[in-house]
């Protein structure tokens, strides 16, 4: 009996941690989107930006073995390095990118493939050497990888349009950009969606002034 009871209290404490944890990412879930959509001033973004980092860097010591986490500390890195911008951006873009390898490694699958999106973009957008780490080549291996594992989800379908509308393939861009427009909404991020739409929107805006 007393091991049942012992049992069931580990068992309790389990879910209650993944309770907790779940309940922590989608906290930062949420004040990501806030802080990435806002009309903060650089300084002030990269400031709220760095306060978040903290909150994910604790949520990955709760749960180091939940890719989750590192998925979503490696989001806020790779937005400060964006927020921060210059030669500044490059430490933060470095952190990111351990950041998303180890979530890879845990499980590349978690989040339907966000690492590989978000790896991907970062590939996309730093610059090459002897600068930075940038590979084109590499950006578009694992934005397709996480389109396999996620072809109708708005970030992968946008940010694969970015990178081809980069590379000039604008006819390609525009598919990609239908259907991110036609994604499904995520209950749980209607701020993150309204965001994201608005940018699908503004890039389709690009690519149409391209094509004309």
């Amino acid at each position: 009996m007393r091991f049942l009871n012992a049992t069931m209290a580990f068992v309790l404490l389990i879910l209650s941690m993944a309770t907790s944890a779940n309940e922590g990412l989608l906290a930062i879930q949420h004040e990501w989107a806030e802080i990435n959509y806002s009309e903060l001033e650089s300084d002030d973004k990269v400031d709220a930006l760095l306060t978040l980092a903290s909150k994910a860097e604790a949520l990955v010591k709760q749960a180091p073995e939940a890719a989750e986490g590192y998925i979503w500390l490696g989001i806020v890195q790779s937005t400060t390095a964006g927020a921060k911008g210059g030669l500044g951006a490059l430490k933060y873009a470095k952190a990111a990118k351990k950041s998303f390898e180890k979530a890879l490694l845990l499980d590349e699958t978690a989040l339907q493939g966000s690492a590989m999106t978000s790896l991907g973009v970062l590939y996309h957008r730093v610059p090459g050497w002897p600068i930075g780490f940038g590979s084109d080549k590499k950006a578009e291996m694992l934005l397709t990888k996480a389109l396999s594992l996620n072809s109708d989800g708005i970030d992968p379908n946008f940010f694969y349009a970015e990178y081809l509308f980069d590379e000039r393939e604008y006819d390609k861009a525009m598919m990609y950009l239908a259907k991110a427009q036609a994604a499904a909404p995520r209950p749980e991020r209607p701020l993150a969606d309204k965001g994201r739409q608005k940018e699908v929107e503004q890039l389709k805006e690009k690519v149409q002034a391209k094509m004309n």
